[in-house]
């Protein structure tokens, strides 16, 4: 006879499609009533959240489907954004739909607060796919909780995080739900249009993709009945990025560029997905040429690259020294996760860590074909993710995402000890501990009570001032104070500024655009006259900056003497006229007279 918690096991594994949308709707709900606020002032905390709804104005204003400039930065020429529209999609879908009956601003805040909760959808439905096939068909629910302990992961599926990371994380998990799948064509499939989807959109998931490749690889060459699998996964993934660059390239991804789904990556997928074709579909019955054949091929693949693209063999960006040491060395996302504070550390690697004990304590008990290759191409996968940590931080959703199959599998073998213990306050306790502990709750409250390694004042100072800066009432302040003109202002305010006001600004934090990049800060860490050389090049009529902005900082630490430190030290200059702002204003605003400043015998972007 079946026992009360068996039964109800049995219940939730029979009803999981239902009650997993149930759990979702509620989760999404409780979002949704978390962020209203933010949502009803158009909270948007990141410059790429910022200028996606800059670029979703654009197109349903008209600009073409494949012309992805933004044209209010960097005026004339417009900013080259190597995104796709794949993301713009369920935005402006959202916005089309409900503009008649509530008006654009209203639409545009149901789009933003709705359009996260749609990969968040396609992503808990594919963990609950994977664990439900690794650990036990009533697992899911464990780790739908565990999911809301992955605050990195959490936070790219809340309202208002409209970029498109959201989505490739999604991709992420149906590609775990394909290298779980034990149908080899059906699981081939997922990982093919789940990489080629997520490479067509960008290429920060592309280590993952050439990983799952390698694994699904791995598994033809140690079981010859993979060979569907492989081959399936193969026209998948060749035909989805065709199809990708074909619908969403952009005018500006048809160059030979590193760093979207232009030419370049289009043909080494193509390439790759062809050789492991034909790899699979010779299938030879000796496991050491199966694994010499898929090392030809990479070798080969390898070697075409190097000599038709030797310019990607380094960092996919390109740019150039100088942007490298004034910019991108400086962004903290991409640095590894040893150079950031113990409080950011411990709670971003916990779960991975926890990952991948249970991954290998479930490959160490799995009993059956299915599960035992399931395992190993998941415990890959997260270790995988996790080394990825230490070369940039950036790694870390992807980390605590890729970690929650082990997890829970850790957190269900754990909880199978305590459940049958005849104490109900013992079952109660240690279960309630069990889930607190996997789910890295417990580390993260006890690192909050010791106040490990807390921001210093300066920091607090920064923090508060990016805040106030970026706030909806104090961007629209400045539509007041001017009729719609270029602004020069900082690299880090340029896609917060064109998102709520009419005024365009000079850079955003996009690595196509270093000339731009470097002009805003040669002219705040160089001389006056730099400054003035590079505003008149791109037609600026006002000077805004926002004291203590984190971008501001370093340009003080890194040019003492220069433009900006003199401006913060309170000197005047007789080309900058202040413009009157609110008193409550966290900006300074002038109005720069050309007619007052000294005839320039400088070039633009220099330094003095």
């Amino acid at each position: 006879m079946t026992s009360g918690p068996h039964k109800l096991e049995a219940w939730i594994d029979r009803h999981w499609v239902r009650l997993a949308l149930g759990a979702i709707a509620i989760m999404a709900g409780w979002f949704l009533w978390q962020r209203w606020g933010a949502i009803q002032w158009l909270a948007l905390g990141d410059t790429d959240d910022n200028l996606r709804l800059a670029q979703v104005r654009a197109w349903l204003d008209g600009q073409g489907w494949y012309d992805l400039r933004q044209y209010r930065l960097s005026p004339p020429e417009g900013f080259n954004i190597h995104w796709s529209r794949i993301p713009d999609l369920p935005i402006a879908g959202l916005i089309v739909l409900t503009e008649p009956f509530v008006g654009r601003a209203i639409a545009e805040r149901i789009a933003v607060g709705g359009a996260p909760l749609i990969p968040l959808f396609v992503a808990l439905m594919a963990l609950a796919f994977t664990v439900r096939k690794l650990v036990a068909g009533a697992a899911w629910q464990l780790t739908f909780i565990f999911f809301t302990g992955c605050t990195a992961t959490l936070l790219m599926f809340m309202p208002l995080r409209i970029d498109h990371h959201n989505w490739q994380l999604a991709c992420l998990s149906l590609t775990l739900a394909g290298l779980a799948d034990p149908r080899k064509a059906r699981g081939g499939a997922i990982i093919g249009l789940s990489s080629a989807f997520s490479l067509s959109i960008g290429l920060e998931m592309l280590p993952y993709c050439v990983m799952a490749g390698a694994i699904t690889g791995l598994r033809w060459v140690i079981d010859r009945d993979e060979a569907r699998r492989l081959q399936v996964y193969a026209l998948t993934l060749v035909g989805g990025c065709t199809l990708g660059f074909a619908a969403f390239a952009s005018n500006d991804n048809w160059a030979m560029r590193c760093d979207a789904l232009t030419p370049v990556w289009l043909a080494a997928m193509v390439a790759a997905g062809g050789a492991l074709f034909v790899a699979a579909r010779v299938d030879p019955a000796n496991r050491w040429v199966r694994l010499g054949l898929l090392g030809l091929a990479g070798g080969v693949i390898g070697g075409g690259f190097a000599l038709l693209f030797p310019h990607c063999l380094s960092r996919p960006e390109g740019v150039s020294d100088e942007l490298m040491a004034s910019w991108l060395n400086n962004v903290r996302e991409a640095k590894p996760i040893y150079e950031h504070p113990w409080r950011a550390i411990v709670p971003l690697a916990t779960i991975p860590v926890i990952g991948m004990i249970g991954a290998g304590l479930a490959l160490w008990r799995a009993n059956t074909h299915d599960r035992i290759v399931g395992w190993i191409a998941v415990a890959l996968f997260g270790a995988f993710a996790f080394l990825m940590l230490f070369w940039q931080v950036r790694a870390g959703p992807a980390a605590q995402l890729l970690a929650l199959p082990g997890a829970t599998a850790l957190a269900w073998m754990a909880l199978a000890l305590v459940t049958d213990h005849p104490k109900r306050w013992v079952r109660i306790g240690a279960g309630a501990a069990v889930v607190l502990t996997v789910a890295g709750l417990f580390v993260s409250y006890i690192i909050r009570q010791l106040n490990v390694d807390p921001p210093s004042k300066m920091m607090q100072t920064v923090s508060r001032a990016n805040r106030q800066c970026a706030m909806l009432s104090s961007m629209q302040a400045l539509n007041r104070a001017l009729p719609p003109t270029t602004l020069f202002t900082h690299v880090d305010l340029g896609p917060r500024l064109i998102a709520t006001t009419h005024h365009s600004a000079i850079a955003g934090p996009y690595h196509r655009n270093g000339d731009s990049i470097l002009a805003v800060h040669n002219a705040f860490k160089g001389s006056p006259e730099t400054f003035l050389a590079n505003a008149r090049k791109y037609g600026a009529t006002h000077l805004l900056t926002c004291p203590m902005m984190a971008e501001t900082t370093v340009y003080r630490a890194r040019a003492p003497g220069g433009f900006y430190d003199r401006m913060a030290k309170g000197e005047n200059f007789p080309f900058l006229v202040p413009v009157p702002l609110p008193r409550r204003s966290p900006y300074r605003l002038w109005r720069i007279d050309y007619d007052a400043a000294p005839k320039l015998p400088i070039s633009p972007s220099t330094t003095n």
